[in-house]
């Protein structure tokens, strides 16, 4: 006859062992078990090692989308932010007529708008809150829209034209020095060129054809005048081989450069836009024949594609900032106290868990500990409390990224996290790394957690190789690929391209705080949650 008690037991240790190998459950278990006579359910603390790492200047071509426009961060200091791109005709060897005569050049770019708060009024016109927009809803910025006259090559010559060519950050002089002749953004009207602004009013077009008038809204989104003469010479009376194939198109018109300066005292904003969404369409005229005057409407479209660039100027800088990031301040052995995390040509934190290997076996000793003690690992987070002194001012990232920093490539949770969303922030929710805020009106941020069980339950059961860690901000969870930077250093060759998208910064506490700062109890700490086995 067998003994309940022992019966219990067995079970409730193969169901925990069960839920506890199985790598890709995120579940905390342990809630339905306290109380078993031989188990015991407990959190551990486990000191992170964690400091700061500058971000030189780095790749940031052929980007899903870029910045453009200026944003004065308290935090970190002032980023302006150009753009460079190659055009293409949409259709190559346009037939084009006699006489052709311009009627309109139009440059369009969408908005990001929040869908969540459009709003239809009672006449059919909507109202749009714009996304990604940083800075003042309100601020003008001057706005040039040049020639560009620096060729993007497709392929580097210095790899023999084998790989992609790879274009940088601090490059921005080279483009503003190629740029060809006078802005081609030159409207009579301030708020296409000197005095521009990120319109959040939909666009509105009444069209009448074979008597029926038609209107047809569109939503916000950049809208420029070009200079008519220009894109007359360049593109209606182009010679027709310059027309007639991509390459040697690229060539002859080799693309726009879009350069931003404050607008008077304005302090300007920034918007993240999706140029390869926009396009310039010509419309003109010319002749049905040669025997009459009569005229026909026509249209060549130019698409906003092909290598682009995003070109990130920094100045102003913060001094904690400055300091913080400085080789020479950056404490790898014990630490720092805040963290800088700053998207572009910015700054990243790098992580070491468990702490040093006093004895040279190649196993962390605090790692050699928790294996000893025959832990079953339930739950595992990083947590990361937000400086909100220092953070008040500014536009807060909604997200950050904890990558493997040896190999450049998400740890293992991320890849287990399946689960999915409408937005591009709600995926991976599980493995988090998603802004907290405080529930209060237009709340601030409190922390950000990342999960990072089987990373941890991987060192512990399977020997994995404890890696350094990377911590950056993202624009989007989904995009895993790094860039290089254009000069890699002892520590960081390559950082997440989602990092280069995105301009904004956070600051988050460390682990290097003193027991009677105030802020100690937010000093950043591994949290594990752990089976006991009695």
């Amino acid at each position: 006859m067998y003994n309940n008690s022992s019966v219990k037991k067995i079970l409730l240790l193969a169901s925990v062992v069960l839920l506890c190998s199985c790598d890709k459950d995120y579940n905390t278990i342990g809630d339905g078990l306290i109380g078993g006579e031989n188990f015991g359910f407990d959190k551990y603390t486990s000191e992170v090692v964690a400091y700061n790492q500058k971000i030189t200047p780095v790749q940031s071509n052929d980007l899903p989308i870029n910045a453009l426009g200026i944003y004065d961060d308290p935090a970190f200091g002032k980023t302006t932010a150009n753009f460079a791109t190659q055009v293409s005709l949409e259709t190559l060897s346009p037939t084009i007529g006699t006489n052709p005569v311009i009627e309109s050049v139009v440059l369009t770019i969408p908005y990001f708008v929040d869908a969540t708060q459009t709003v239809v009024l009672a006449d059919g016109n909507r109202t749009y809150v714009l996304d990604s927009i940083y800075g003042s809803s309100s601020a003008k910025l001057k706005l040039g829209v040049y020639e560009s006259g620096y060729f993007m090559r497709d392929q580097d010559p210095l790899t023999g034209f084998v790989e992609k060519q790879k274009f940088f950050t601090d490059q921005n002089a080279a483009f503003d020095n190629a740029k060809v002749g006078n802005r081609l953004n030159d409207d009579i009207a301030k708020s296409q060129n000197d005095e521009f602004f990120f319109d959040a009013a939909e666009y509105r077009e009444t069209t009448t054809v074979d008597g029926v008038t038609k209107t047809t809204a569109t939503v916000p989104g950049m809208r420029l005048s070009l200079n008519k003469s220009f894109f007359a010479s360049k593109i209606l009376n182009a010679p027709a081989a310059k027309l007639s194939s991509l390459d040697v198109f690229k060539d002859y018109f080799r693309g726009l450069y879009f350069k931003v300066e404050n607008s008077g005292t304005s302090a300007g904003n920034l918007s993240m836009l999706n140029f390869k969404a926009g396009k310039i369409t010509i419309k003109y005229k010319e002749d049905t024949s040669t025997t009459d005057n009569t005229k026909v409407e026509k249209t060549i479209v130019l698409k906003l594609e092909g290598n682009t660039v995003s070109l990130l100027t920094q100045s102003n800088s913060n001094v904690s900032y400055e300091n913080a990031t400085n080789t020479a301040n950056i404490n790898r052995t014990s630490g720092d106290k805040k963290l800088f995390l700053k998207g572009g040509e910015g700054s990243m934190a790098i992580l070491e868990l468990f702490g040093p290997d006093a004895d040279n076996n190649g196993v962390a000793d605090e790692l050699e500990l928790i294996k000893n003690k025959g832990w079953l690992i339930n739950e595992a987070n990083l947590v990361f409390h937000i400086d909100a002194n220092t953070m008040a001012n500014s536009f807060e990232p909604q997200r950050i990224y904890l990558y493997d920093l040896n190999n450049n490539r998400p740890v293992i949770d991320y890849d287990y996290d399946g689960t999915s969303g409408a937005a591009k922030h709600n995926v991976k929710t599980l493995h988090g790394g998603i802004i907290t805020k405080s529930t209060a009106a237009n709340g601030r941020g409190l922390t950000y957690k990342i999960r990072i069980t089987n990373q941890v339950r991987n060192l512990i059961k399977k020997d994995s190789t404890n890696v350094k860690l990377g911590l950056v901000v993202t624009e989007d969870i989904g995009i895993i690929t790094s860039n290089y930077l254009n000069t890699s250093n002892s520590y960081i060759s390559r950082v997440p391209k989602a990092s280069v998208m995105n301009p904004l910064g956070t600051v988050l506490f460390g682990n290097n705080i003193l027991t009677n700062d105030p802020d100690y109890a937010k000093r950043l700490k591994l949290e594990i949650i752990y089976t006991k086995l009695n």
